[in-house]
């Protein structure tokens, strides 16, 4: 029997969401960078790939209206669609009523704890959580 099938593109096996997220230099060292207390959330995928957004308030909102602590200009993200919160030194991720939802490792969360690495998903955008490693 002969081989009728040829494959053009990708490695066969690996597809868009297998993709590692490692950090690129510069984002390495804003992280090393950041002060205590702070996080940096890096869009991995979608509109804006690449950008940076530092989260050192007690409450930064996400979402489509231009007034936004994080302005995600794209018709799949709510005006009012996420709020990133810290207490007591840790960082949460709400859904603030959004119609296509906020999903955390790809299941759809309320609220969520965030841990080193954790992708959240807000419309087409992909951003991954880095907490300051600094204690103070």
């Amino acid at each position: 029997m002969v081989e009728t099938t040829i494959s053009f593109g990708a490695i066969p096996g690996i597809d868009e969401e297998q993709r590692p997220t490692g950090l690129s230099g510069p984002e390495q060292a804003a992280v090393d960078a950041l002060p205590g207390q702070s996080a940096l959330l890096v869009v991995q995928r979608g509109p804006n790939a690449g950008a940076r957004f530092l989260l050192n308030d007690e409450r930064t909102t996400a979402g489509r209206k231009p007034d936004s602590d994080i302005f995600l200009d794209d018709v799949t993200v709510s005006r009012k669609h996420a709020e990133f919160l810290r207490r007591g030194g840790q960082f949460f991720v709400r859904d603030a009523g959004s119609l296509n939802g906020t999903y955390l490792a790809g299941d759809r969360i309320d609220e969520a704890l965030l841990k080193d690495g954790d992708e959240v998903q807000i419309g087409k955008y992909r951003l991954v959580f880095h907490p300051s490693r600094r204690t103070s």
